[in-house]
């Protein structure tokens, strides 16, 4: 008999016609599955799970729609991503755990003291710069534009901006040497 009458008999409680439809479709039903999961014995667990499926909900399968082999393979596919999904989900929730636990302890207060002290020190530091240098820093880093951008928006040589930034930048490298 084909799988699709075996399914039929299944579906009406046959145990004999269940075991011949085990042995034609178990060998694709756990080869699938394996492809999926890829490791042996959750693979093996799954096409367990797919089969007592399969004797359970035989009545569920609508041979106008598509041959037995196919619907049990669609069982076995749906199954098998379920699993992945479900491990994948409990690894990032453990891993997430384990980031909470390990996280120090933060002090709020002393993060933002040393965050205004940081900023007060580039300050300083962007005062001693001239005026050409500054103007081209801030406009670079603080508002994000781009080399050409400030070039453009000063109505300078792109060559003279970026010889405003190599300077500024370095010589607020120098002054910011002692903060780091």
């Amino acid at each position: 008999m084909e799988a699709d009458e075996l399914l039929v008999l299944v579906a009406g409680g046959d145990q004999k016609a269940f075991e011949e439809l085990y042995g034609i479709v178990s060998g694709p039903v756990f080869g699938l599955v394996r492809r999926v999961v890829r490791d042996a014995a959750q693979s093996e667990e799954v096409s367990q799970e797919v089969l007592l499926e399969l004797w359970r909900s035989a009545a569920r399968f609508d041979p106008g729609r598509g041959s037995a082999l196919s619907w049990i393979l669609t069982l076995a596919h749906r199954r098998a991503v379920d699993r992945v999904r479900s491990a994948r989900a409990a690894t990032e929730r453990e891993q997430r755990e384990g980031q909470r636990a390990h996280h120090p302890a933060f002090d709020q207060v002393a993060e933002e003291v040393e965050a205004g002290l940081e900023r007060e020190w580039v300050r300083r530091c962007l005062d001693r710069l001239t005026a050409l240098q500054r103007q081209s820093v801030t406009l670079a880093y603080y508002d994000g534009y781009t080399y050409r951008e400030v070039a453009e928006r000063l109505a300078l040589p792109l060559g003279t901006v970026k010889t405003r930034m190599r300077d500024g930048l370095t010589r607020l490298r120098n002054c910011l040497g002692g903060a780091v």
